[in-house]
């Protein structure tokens, strides 16, 4: 049966990306990408493919491609930068070409949050602080349910990510204090994630916005906010301690 593959490609530095997802770009015959958002190295680990900068590309022209290539029986990959099941629209595309008879398989790969984390050097769940995570965007061109404004999901305080949003952090730091996050509360803003120009900006709600404004960044940035960043206290995991059996070892104390 025809195949396309989604692939994720990590967020952007070449050694992040999976054994799976490198093998399968080396042998490829085509591959559509994500234009700037992938890394020339990635790009050149397609040996033979023929390759098209969707960046240029409108919706049809790229089911198009896809769909004449994957007819052909060659090796059909569409490139996505970090993980394609996070905002990469891949969901149109399968729809798509699963009428025309043709397999779709998604390869994963390391997304640019889980990058963002690694390079503060931070948990994003702690005991005693959080043990949730939301992945969101601030409502722009493309709209967001009345029930996931930033002010509603702000007053779980949990960890907040915020994806494709860094032009609109005044608009993000307003509505999150709305929602009941501190003033103080702190913010790091990680632009380029594992990529060589990465820059990391830290600093809480009060003067974030104009940090990231002296630094001219307006895109490709990861913005994360809550307590996890620099927590005053936590607890620790309970999968340690001596006193907590588990399937796999008993308890060194018993609690009185």
């Amino acid at each position: 049966m025809p195949k396309v593959y989604f692939v994720g490609c990590g967020p952007g530095d070449p050694d992040l990306i999976t054994i799976k997802a490198k093998k399968i770009i080396q042998k490829a015959d085509v591959v559509v990408y994500s234009g700037s958002l992938i890394p020339t190295q990635i790009l050149n680990f397609c040996k033979k493919a023929k390759l098209h900068d969707a960046s240029k590309l409108v919706r049809e022209e790229i089911f198009e491609i896809l769909k004449q290539n994957a007819k052909k029986n060659k090796i059909v990959v569409r490139l996505h930068d970090g993980d394609p099941s996070i905002y990469g629209a891949i969901k149109e595309q399968i729809d798509n070409l699963q009428p025309e008879g043709i397999e779709s398989e998604v390869v994963p790969g390391v997304t640019s949050f889980l990058a963002s984390a690694a390079a503060l050097g931070m948990q994003l769940t702690l005991p005693g602080v959080t043990q949730t995570i939301i992945i969101t965007r601030a409502e722009s061109r493309t709209k967001v349910p009345k029930e996931e404004k930033i002010s509603e999901l702000a007053k779980h305080k949990a960890t907040m990510i915020f994806y494709l949003s860094v032009h609109l952090i005044p608009k993000i730091v307003k509505q999150a204090i709305e929602g009941g996050y501190a003033t103080l509360t702190p913010v790091a803003v990680v632009y380029r994630a594992s990529w060589n120009d990465q820059k990391i900006i830290t600093g809480t709600l009060t003067d974030i916005t104009k940090k990231v404004r002296d630094e001219k960044i307006t895109r490709t940035a990861i913005i994360i906010i809550g307590d996890v960043i620099q927590p005053k206290s936590y607890e620790y995991s309970k999968l340690y301690d001596k006193t907590f059996s588990h399937g796999f070892r008993k308890a060194k104390i018993k609690l009185q």
